[in-house]
């Protein structure tokens, strides 16, 4: 049996494993049945919770620790990475993600995007000038207006009163202030890392979408999602530049739209930045197999998820795919066509959720040797 080249890109399963344990995991199983083996590892993530994880842990980026304001007004310590090349990286789960409140009513009417914003002011005094934004995991709803207040950007009641956070705040907005915004950001570039494509408002937009989740009460939702259109027209006219239709405006609870109206940021896909950034294609001519993967898959992971942005890579080369998932819907369907060529589970017996993830690691390395099996096999075959 000839020796393999693997190339191992998963996803965190979260709650049960980080990326590098995943793939730690996976590489034990497949070797202990193709000991010869050679295994790269590249511990990923969309632009979502864990990116800057993923980047700084492959030496791609020096970690910068904060306290700022967090979703709800209270300081938090908040970390963001200074990449290679001087970018910054920022994920807006740091400051004002929703595993920093308990997604009540009332949390999730007033939490703001502040201490993102907070954030990115920090990386402009460090010299950086190009600062990427990850979009994944908020508590927010507030369009980026927390964030673009803490860049300078003033929001206005009917009487010229600064208005209150969140997206409750927004109801009385009548006027968007750019006077007094940081001149900086003139001479930056952003991006907007995102793995959806929703606008701002309407049925598929931030409230209706991502709101009840957070917790926003559906008796309100409607006239919610009227407020951040409304709000979407004001800062349109204040800035200069039509967000209402653009697609992502609406990840992160509307943050997509307020980095593209104040920082000009292009919205565009997260896996493919962090791909970049890890140098993923550098051994992709070698491989003969990559091994992606996240806790679940479902048809969601073809609208735009890690696994489907790195099954584009590797068809780029011909490299067939594997996932290995904690567990899966029925039909995935949509996942094989988006080009991820099997898909294995980690469960094999019913058990209950604190079982799966104290047994997630013996689980992933009894998967890495089926897939090694599956390897073996199809050469016997040929």
């Amino acid at each position: 049996m000839g020796a393999h080249t693997f190339i191992l890109a998963s996803d965190s399963y979260k709650g049960s494993a980080t990326s590098q344990e995943v793939e730690s995991s996976i590489a034990e199983g497949i070797r202990s049945l193709l000991p010869g083996a050679t295994i790269y590892s590249y511990p990923v993530a969309d632009g979502g919770e864990g990116t800057v994880a993923a980047l700084v842990s492959a030496g791609k980026g020096t970690l910068r620790t904060r306290l700022v304001h967090g979703p709800l007004g209270d300081m938090a310590e908040a970390s963001y990475a200074v990449l290679e090349d001087g970018s910054a990286l920022i994920e807006c789960a740091a400051a004002s993600g929703i595993t920093l409140t308990h997604q009540t009513e009332d949390e999730a009417l007033r939490a703001s995007t502040y201490g993102t914003g907070e954030l990115i002011r920090d990386a402009l005094d460090e010299g950086c000038r190009h600062i990427l934004v990850g979009l994944g995991g908020s508590a927010t709803t507030d369009g980026g207006a927390g964030m673009a207040e803490a860049l300078g950007v003033r929001f206005l009641d009917s009487a010229g009163q600064s208005i209150g956070s969140g997206v409750a705040g927004l109801e009385e907005l009548a006027e968007v202030d750019l006077s007094g915004i940081d001149p900086r950001l003139a001479a930056c570039t952003f991006e907007a890392l995102s793995d959806v494509q929703n606008p701002l408002a309407g049925p598929d937009g931030a409230v209706f979408v991502y709101g009840p989740q957070k917790g926003l009460p559906a008796a309100r939702l409607s006239g919610l999602d009227r407020t951040l259109e409304r709000y979407g027209e004001l800062v349109s006219k204040a800035a200069g530049s039509d967000i209402s239709c653009l697609p992502g405006a609406g990840a992160a609870g509307g943050l997509g739209a307020g980095l593209a109206a104040f920082c000009a940021a292009k919205i565009s896909s997260g896996i493919d930045a962090v791909l970049d950034a890890l140098s993923f294609d550098e051994h992709l001519g070698e491989a003969d197999l990559v091994v992606t993967g996240e806790g679940r898959m479902d048809a969601q992971t073809a609208k735009g998820k890690a696994p489907v942005g790195i099954a584009r890579r590797a068809a780029r080369c011909g490299v067939p795919v594997a996932a290995i998932v904690g567990s899966c819907a029925d039909d995935i369907e949509a996942v094989h066509e988006a080009g991820i060529d099997i898909v294995l589970s980690c469960v094999m017996a019913p058990s209950t959720l604190e079982e799966c993830i104290e047994k997630t690691p013996d689980a992933l390395r009894r998967a890495g040797r089926r897939l090694a099996r599956i390897v073996a096999l199809a050469e016997r075959l040929r």
